[in-house]
């Protein structure tokens, strides 16, 4: 099973995750953060990942360090599950329709991490949420699961759409890139013989 746990307490925010990559598509997410629950909800149950999460922050400031934070663990816990990464197919990519928005999502599980997004979201608040903070998790969770993203806006207007296509067309896209080919054999899928 390839699964892990991470903890990280800092001043700004207290996080605790469980991550099992071969699951069902499970999610128990308690931010305080309504908007971001729902689209880890998403990510969850689209990426046929289980994950426990529970996270506190300061969210009297803002919803920033909480939402940054928990793509920092939620990276880390990729990186970890996955250990030295042998077999894995380690690409993924989906074109996702949700609604009038479409999404374009890529991942290479590279060992090198980096977000290349062209993701514009038309208003800058969706509910009590500030949609800037979706690009701080997108960055915060590629650079440490150390995978390049992807994430393209092909159409759409409606700013909770957008959103909500991006955290699934991720989820959809890493559930392809951290299967097991078994034509690999095992073999790590590099030329290089590392993923770093």
């Amino acid at each position: 099973m390839r699964e892990t746990s991470i903890t990280r307490n800092t001043t700004e925010t207290q996080i605790t995750l469980r991550l099992e990559l071969d699951g069902s598509g499970k999610g128990q997410i308690g931010t305080g953060c309504g908007f971001l629950d729902h689209m880890l909800t998403l990510f969850t149950r689209h990426g046929r990942f289980d994950m426990i999460l529970s996270a506190t922050g300061d969210r009297q400031v803002d919803d920033h360090h909480l939402t940054e934070d928990v793509g920092i663990v939620l990276g880390q816990a990729f990186r970890k599950a996955l250990g030295d990464k042998k077999g894995i197919t380690r690409y993924g990519d989906i074109t996702l329709p949700m609604d009038e928005a479409l999404i374009l999502a890529a991942v290479d599980i590279s060992g090198r991490g980096g977000y290349y997004g062209v993701l514009p979201i038309p208003t800058q608040k969706v509910g009590t949420f500030d949609t800037e903070l979706c690009e701080e998790f997108f960055v915060a969770f590629a650079r440490e699961a150390g995978l390049t993203l992807h994430l393209q806006k092909l159409a759409g207007n409606n700013s909770h759409h957008i959103i909500e296509g991006a955290f699934k067309a991720l989820g959809r896209a890493l559930a392809k890139a951290v299967e097991i080919d078994p034509k690999l054999g095992g073999e790590i899928p590099s030329t290089k013989g590392v993923l770093a």
